[in-house]
C-alpha cells in the first residue's frame, strides 16, 4: 500500500511538473514576462529559444541560454582539508541552479565530491575500528596515536557516491525540484549503443523537468592517462570531470557550459604571479600566449585541462565560462551572474571584436594621459582650441549624425531625454565658446605650485597639482557632454574613458573622432577613448585597477546604480537634483515670478531645475501668490501640494506623494513654511544638497539662509539654473557634485586635479634630525613662484 502511494506520488509529481512546463511554454503576449508559481514561490519564465550549432559571440547573449551544464570542480565541492564537503557552498550552488531551472531553463550538473565524501566516511570508520581494537588489546582508556592508512580513491568513491547524491536530493527538494544521478565512464561515450542510451536518458529527464547530476564512475574508472587527445570535435576521452562536462555539453547540444574552479578564471600567467592579469575573453589560438600553472589543490585536471576541454566544447557549438566557485563574496551568485551576462570569470568566444577591449582602452587612456600631462600648458590649450574650431567647422556633419540619432530615438525616448539628445547650431557655438574658456584657464593648471616649505638647509618641499589619472565618464542622451568633458580632461592632463548611451551612437562617434583629430596635433590621440563594446556599466565600474574616478552624467537612477556598482572606485556626482526656492515674506513682487519661471520652465529636465517652491505663510492669498500660480498655469506646470499647503486649500491640487521628488519635467511641488528657519529645516530634510535659493529683500535674512543651508550651491535672488560650470566661468563642467570630499558644486578643471609632494634634498637622512643629530627642522614657508601665463 505504501509502495502504491509512493508510485502515485511520483506520477502526480510528474504530471504537475509537465503542466507547469506546458504552461510556461504558452505564447507570451504584450512583451510581458509570464509569471508562474510553484509551492507558493513566484518566479519568472524567460523567453528562451535558440538554434544550437554556433556559440554565443558576446556575454550579453548568455541570458538566452536554454540548456546549461554547470561543472563543479573538486576544489569547489570539497572543504579546504580535502576531507568532506563544503556544505554551505554546495547549498548556494543548488539554490542558483534551482532559480535558473525554475525560470524554464534545462540545468545539468557535473559534480565532483564523491571521493572526498567517501574519504570522510571511510576515515571515520577506520578510526572507530582502530579505537575499538586498541581498547580491546591494551585494556587502557588512553589510546595510542593512530596512523590512518592511505585510502584508495576508487574505494572512497564507492563509499561516497550514495551519500553525495542523498545530499543533493535533500537540497533540491527544498526548491521542489527532483534530481537524478547518472554515473558514466569513457565506454559510455565510445560504445554507440550506450551513447544513445545515455543521450535518451538525459533528454527524458530534462523533459520531465528533472536535474540530471552526472559524475564519472570513479569506483571503476581506470587510472588517468596522459592528456594526448582533445584535438578535435570527434575525439575526447572522459578522463576527468572537465572532459566529461565538455563531452556532455556537445553531446546534449548545450548552449552554455559553466566550469567552476578555485581561481577567478584564466590568467595570462600563473595566478599569484606579479604580472598575472585575468583574461576577460579567451579566443581559440590564444593559448600559445598563456603560461599554465599547477593543477588545483584537488582533482584530476589543472587549468590547462580546463582550457582544452573548454575549447573543444566551444568548437562543438557550446559557449563556455570558467569562473571561481569558492570565493565567499561571489560564490553565492556566480552562476546567476554569468547567465545574466555580467563580467565574471573568463568567457570563451570564437568572435574577436573589431576594436580593442575596454581593458586595452583603459591602458591606452592611462598611457595617453601621462603623455598629455607632460605637454606644455600651451600645447594642451592648442589642442582644445583646435577642437573648438572643429565643432564649428564640421557643424554640418555633426548635425547630420545627430539627426540620425533623433530619428532612431523618436517614439522610444521621453520628451525630456529627446531634448537632451538634440544638438543645434547654437548649442555647438556655445560649446565652442566654453571650450575656449577652458583653454584659457588651463594655462596654470597642471604642475602649479600650491605650497613651498624649507624643511632644512638644502631640503625643500613642494606641493604641486597633478592629474587624477584615468576618468570614466558615463553619460546618457547628452552628446554635447562629450567635447565638454574631453576638453576638461585634456586641460587637466587626465586620461579619459567615455561611455555614452546607445541613443547617441552616431553623434558620439563623430564627436570622438573630432576629439582624437585635435589630440593628434601633439601625438596624444589615445588619451581619450570612447567605449563602444557591449560592456555593461556595472562591469566598467569593476575596473578598479584602471579607473581612478567615475563621473556619471544622467538620471538620478543612473547615478544611484553606479554608486552601488562601483567597487573601490570613487564616484563624483549627485544622485538627485531636488532644488528648492524659498520665497520670503519680504520678497520683491517683480523678482519672484521671473525667478520661479526661469528656475522651473527654462529647462525642466536639468538637474538644477526647481522642484520644490517654499512659500512663506504670510504670502498666501496675496496678489504675489496669485501671480505665481497664474504664471505656472500659463506655463502649463502641474502643481503638487505639500501636506501643509493642502491644509490651507478647499480644493487643492493633487497632494504630493513624496516631498523628496525630482520631477525632471513641468511639475512642481508647493509647500508652506512659517519662517526662514523652517524653510532651512525643510531643505535639510527633503533636499539633495544640490542648489537652493532664497528670494527676499531682507539682507539679514538672506545672509542667514546663505550661511545655514548646507548645500553645494546656495543663492540669493538668483535662478537655480545658474548652478552650472559654464555660467560660473569654469568653461564647462564634468558634473555637479554634492559630495563633501575633494570637489563640490559644478566641477570644472580644478576638480579634476589632485596633488603630489616633491622633495629635493642633498643626501638627507632622518637620523640627522634625531635628538643627537647634526640638523634641525626649519619648516619655513617659502614664496610661491608665479608662472608666466599669457
Amino acid at each position: 500500500m505504501s509502495e502504491r502511494k509512493i508510485v502515485g506520488g511520483l506520477v502526480n509529481d510528474f504530471f504537475l511538473r509537465q503542466s507547469l512546463r506546458l504552461d510556461s511554454q504558452q505564447p507570451q503576449t504584450s512583451g510581458l514576462k509570464h509569471v508562474r508559481s510553484w509551492s507558493n514561490i513566484p518566479f519568472i519564465t524567460v523567453p528562451l529559444s535558440r538554434a544550437h550549432g554556433k556559440s554565443f559571440a558576446h556575454r550579453s547573449e548568455l541570458k538566452h541560454a536554454k540548456r546549461i551544464v554547470v561543472k563543479l570542480g573538486s576544489a569547489v565541492v570539497t572543504r579546504g582539508d580535502e576531507c568532506g564537503l563544503a556544505l554551505g557552498r554546495l547549498a548556494s550552488i543548488v539554490e542558483q541552479v534551482s532559480v535558473l531551472q525554475n525560470q524554464g531553463r534545462e540545468m545539468m550538473l557535473v559534480t565532483s565530491g564523491a571521493v572526498a565524501f567517501g574519504k570522510q566516511r571511510l576515515r571515520h570508520e577506520i578510526l572507530l575500528s582502530q579505537s575499538v581494537r586498541q581498547a580491546l588489546h591494551s585494556g587502557q582508556n588512553q589510546l595510542k596515536e593512530m596512523a590512518i592508512p592511505v585510502l584508495e580513491a576508487r574505494a572512497c568513491a564507492a563509499a561516497g557516491q550514495s551519500g553525495l547524491m542523498a545530499l543533493y536530493e535533500a537540497m533540491f527538494t527544498q526548491y521542489s525540484i527532483c534530481a537524478a544521478q547518472i554515473l558514466v565512464t569513457n565506454l559510455d561515450f565510445h560504445d554507440e549503443q550506450k551513447r544513445r542510451n545515455l543521450n535518451g536518458t538525459l533528454h527524458e529527464l530534462l523533459r520531465m523537468n528533472i536535474v540530471p547530476i552526472i559524475n564519472t564512475n570513479d569506483a571503476v574508472v581506470p587510472p588517468a592517462e596522459p592528456n594526448s587527445d582533445l584535438q578535435g570535435v570527434n575525439v575526447i576521452s572522459v578522463k576527468d570531470n572537465d572532459s566529461l562536462a565538455a563531452r556532455l555539453a556537445v553531446e546534449m547540444k548545450t548552449d552554455l557550459l559553466i566550469v567552476l574552479s578555485d581561481v577567478e578564471g584564466l590568467f595570462d600567467s600563473p595566478p599569484g604571479s606579479d604580472d598575472a592579469k585575468l583574461i576577460d575573453i579567451f579566443y581559440p589560438g590564444d593559448q600559445q600566449s598563456v603560461t599554465f600553472g599547477t593543477k588545483s589543490r584537488v582533482g584530476m585536471g589543472g587549468m590547462e585541462a580546463k582550457v582544452k576541454a573548454a575549447l573543444w566544447a566551444l568548437q562543438g557549438g557550446t559557449s563556455v565560462v570558467i569562473a571561481n566557485g569558492t570565493h565567499p563574496k561571489v560564490s553565492g551568485h556566480v552562476i546567476t551572474d554569468i547567465v545574466e551576462g555580467k563580467k565574471v570569470g573568463t568567457f570563451f568566444s570564437e568572435v574577436k571584436p573589431a576594436g580593442p577591449t575596454v581593458e586595452q582602452q583603459g591602458e591606452m587612456a592611462r598611457s595617453g594621459g601621462r603623455m598629455l600631462a607632460t605637454l606644455e600648458p600651451e600645447q594642451r590649450a592648442e589642442i582644445i582650441h583646435h577642437l573648438a574650431d572643429l565643432l564649428t567647422d564640421q557643424r554640418d556633419e555633426i548635425l547630420l549624425a545627430n539627426k540620425k540619432d533623433m530619428e532612431e530615438a523618436e517614439g522610444r525616448l521621453a520628451a525630456p531625454l529627446l531634448k537632451r539628445l538634440s544638438l543645434s547650431t547654437s548649442k555647438l557655438n556655445s560649446l565652442a565658446i566654453g571650450l575656449r574658456q577652458i583653454a584659457s584657464s588651463s594655462q596654470d593648471s597642471v604642475g602649479r605650485v600650491l605650497r613651498r616649505t624649507r624643511i632644512a638647509k638644502n631640503l625643500e618641499l613642494e606641493q604641486v597639482t597633478v592629474p587624477i589619472g584615468v576618468l570614466l565618464v558615463i553619460f546618457e542622451s547628452r552628446p554635447d557632454c562629450l567635447p565638454q568633458v574631453a576638453a576638461l580632461a585634456i586641460a587637466s592632463g587626465n586620461g579619459l574613458l567615455l561611455k555614452g548611451g546607445k541613443e547617441a551612437t552616431h553623434s558620439n562617434r563623430i564627436l570622438h573622432l573630432l576629439t582624437q583629430e585635435a589630440l593628434s596635433i601633439h601625438g596624444v590621440k589615445e588619451a581619450v577613448q570612447l567605449v563602444n563594446t557591449r560592456e555593461e556599466v556595472e562591469d566598467l565600474c569593476r575596473l578598479d585597477k584602471m579607473i581612478d574616478l567615475i563621473i556619471p552624467r544622467g538620471s538620478s537612477q543612473l547615478v544611484r546604480d553606479i554608486q552601488k556598482a562601483a567597487k573601490g572606485i570613487p564616484v563624483m556626482g549627485h544622485s538627485e537634483g531636488i532644488c528648492h526656492m524659498y520665497v520670503d515674506s519680504e520678497a520683491s513682487v517683480d523678482k519672484v515670478t521671473r525667478l520661479v519661471r526661469d528656475s522651473k520652465c527654462e529647462y525642466p529636465a536639468a538637474c538644477n531645475a526647481l522642484e520644490t517652491l517654499l512659500i512663506h505663510r504670510d504670502l498666501l492669498r496675496t496678489p504675489l501668490f496669485d501671480q505665481i500660480i497664474d504664471m505656472l498655469r500659463v506655463e502649463q506646470v502641474k502643481i503638487h501640494a505639500g501636506p501643509k499647503f493642502a491644509s490651507y486649500l478647499t480644493f487643492s491640487p493633487s497632494e504630493v506623494k513624496s516631498l523628496r521628488t525630482e520631477y525632471g519635467d513641468l511639475e512642481l511641488c508647493i509647500e508652506v513654511v512659517d519662517n526662514v528657519q523652517e524653510a532651512i529645516d525643510h531643505i535639510h530634510k527633503y533636499g539633495s544638497s544640490h542648489t537652493d535659493v532664497i528670494v527676499t529683500e531682507n539682507e539679514k535674512t538672506a545672509e542667514f539662509f546663505l550661511q545655514h543651508v548646507d548645500s553645494a550651491c546656495v543663492f540669493w535672488n538668483a535662478s537655480t539654473r545658474f548652478s552650472d560650470g559654464y555660467r560660473f566661468g569654469l568653461g564647462a563642467e564634468v558634473g555637479i557634485s554634492t559630495s563633501r570630499i575633494h570637489a563640490r558644486g559644478p566641477v570644472g578643471l580644478e576638480g579634476l586635479l589632485t596633488t603630489k609632494w616633491l622633495l629635493r634634498g642633498q643626501d638627507h637622512v632622518v637620523s640627522d634630525f634625531s635628538e643627537h643629530g647634526s640638523l634641525k627642522y626649519l619648516h619655513e614657508n617659502l614664496p610661491i613662484p608665479q608662472r608666466n601665463v599669457n
